[in-house]
């Protein structure tokens, strides 16, 4: 098949390097370049605010969003053939007869569109339309709100993702959620000529943000939890009467993603446990009775790289692991020797991979394991001296943690583990990122998942999967629950229950200064 992408000559970047690399690399397809000028890019003054938090925030230099002279399109064939389709980035094309893929965000086409609905706080929706139907559709996201540059090519990496999808027939749909985004009418999106004010405006917020994250311990994550007496959140579906109770903590340290389980009669909560002064976290554990917690967490698993999601599970009487460690590129299989400690590591499930909350599932005769991946490629870093981004860890690669959901299956829980054929099988960020175990009513499969329209972690979805197999995976999100009067602070973000007890994460605030007085 002969496929013409069309883009702007005037501004090049990464993006369109990786994304000509990945198309060329497609079996069976002849790859042309339609390099012209085109209106609708990005002034100057979006430029400016790229480079001034490329400074500020330390941004790596090499990202999709990077420029690069046109001779990087060289390699390339630029004659102008009569191309069996034609990828339009840039919403110029006017071909008869001939097939025409067009890519907008949120109906719109071009850079400007995307980087004003950034800069608008929106969650764009991209499209890949012919003649007005959508082939494929995701809810782009980026873990890093607030920060223009970041979230550009974050965005940008995906939909690089999301064409290549479409050209493998993977198409992806969007789920419909049973809230909006917004209350109300969305606000307008600025024109490209308002950037520059709009750009001046974030780049304000974002110092105000920097002299904040000085004076605070920002996030700062707590843990909620209730005894169920009969009735859970996959019941309620809203938060109970009686609200929630506090795990505590010293203030020098935050517990997050918990994740209880019974063994031998005992619950015992794991738990993320993030060390400020540390800049990355540790799994620890605390056994639970009716009236609460046993003493206070401790130490269970602690590695060079950042750690969490303690995906717990019991099996073949013994207890098994698998804790996020997406800072090392892995996904690895850890067995208890001495519980709730002396965990061993049994196997490497899946390496060179960034993937975030793997969670594990036996349906249909097969293990299948969730998790959201990061595309791209380059040197991995633990997430020592950075905030708690949703992932524990930071990577010179392209696209956000939460926001593309792989899937593999695998015929025991030790592996292989195989990957989907159609992977990511979603691209939404509202409803792609696991936010806990998956759980069987009436025959019917329930997943708790993230929905980070507004930012990480942010609200709290219940999903009924629908369809599962190597075909695809289809859900439908149910319900969205949202922090309020009943669980204070800005986030909601994990979901799990043993024994009768029920668990949930958020955001809490916690100054620095009452970490003083030897609390550290």
């Amino acid at each position: 098949m002969r496929v013409s992408l069309r883009l702007d000559s005037q501004c090049v970047r990464a993006f369109h390097v990786m994304l000509l690399q990945r198309l060329a690399s497609l079996p069976e397809v002849t790859l042309f370049v339609d390099a012209r000028p085109a209106d609708g890019g990005i002034p100057r003054s979006a430029e400016a605010l790229f480079q001034l938090e490329t400074a500020i925030h330390g941004l790596p230099g090499d990202g999709p969003a990077r420029r690069v002279p046109l001779s990087e399109l060289a390699p390339y064939r630029t004659e102008r053939p009569s191309p069996d389709l034609v990828l339009d980035l840039c919403g110029d094309v006017l071909l008869e007869g001939t097939r025409v893929w067009r890519l907008t965000y949120d109906g719109a086409s071009g850079e400007a569109a995307l980087l004003a609905l950034i800069l608008n706080g929106q969650t764009p929706l991209a499209r890949i339309e012919e003649n007005g139907v959508a082939i494929a559709a995701g809810r782009l996201g980026t873990e890093y709100g607030g920060i223009a540059l970041a979230s550009f090519q974050d965005m940008l990496a995906r939909t690089a993702s999301l064409i290549v999808a479409a050209m493998t027939s993977a198409a992806k749909a969007v789920p419909v959620l049973p809230e909006p985004a917004q209350a109300g009418a969305p606000p307008p999106m600025p024109s490209a000529g308002k950037l520059g004010v709009r750009a001046g405006k974030a780049l304000a917020r974002r110092i105000v943000q920097k002299i904040y994250h000085l004076c605070y311990n920002a996030p700062h994550w707590k843990v909620g939890w209730r005894q169920t007496r009969g009735q859970d959140l996959f019941d309620l579906r809203a938060h109970p009467a009686s609200g929630w109770q506090v795990l505590p903590d010293d203030g020098s340290r935050f517990y997050a993603d918990p994740f209880p389980i019974v063994y031998q009669g005992q619950v015992t909560l794991f738990v993320e446990d993030y060390i400020h002064r540390l800049g990355k976290a540790i799994i620890s554990a605390v056994a639970f009775g009716p009236a609460g917690p046993l003493g206070r967490p401790e130490p269970v698993l602690e590695l060079p790289y950042h750690l969490s999601y303690p995906f717990v599970f019991e099996r073949d009487g013994e207890v098994w692991m698998v804790p996020e460690s997406c800072a090392n590129g892995t996904v690895d299989l850890y067995r208890a020797t001495a519980f709730p400690g002396g965990w061993v590591k049994e196997a490497t499930l899946l390496s060179g991979v960034v993937a975030s909350d793997a969670t594990l599932v036996e349906h249909g005769g097969s293990w299948w394991m969730f998790a959201t991946v990061r595309d791209g490629t380059g040197t991995i870093r633990d997430g020592a001296g950075t905030t708690r981004d949703g992932a524990g860890a930071t990577r010179d690669g392209a696209g956000a943690f939460s926001d593309a959901l792989h899937l593999w299956s695998a015929p025991d829980f030790r592996g292989p583990w195989t990957p989907h054929p159609n992977n990511p099988v979603l691209i939404d960020i509202a409803s792609a990122r696991p936010a806990g175990r998956m759980v069987k009513r009436g025959g019917q499969l329930l997943r708790p998942v993230q929905d980070c329209r507004r930012s990480y972690g942010a609200a709290l979805g219940i999903a009924r999967i629908t369809h599962l197999d190597l075909i695809g995976m289809e859900q439908v999100v149910e319900t969205i629950l949202n922090p309020g009067a009943l669980w204070g602070g800005r986030k909601l973000h994990t979901l799990n229950e043993a024994g009768g007890l029920e668990f949930i994460d958020g955001s809490a605030i916690a100054p620095r200064w009452k970490q003083r007085g030897g609390r550290h």
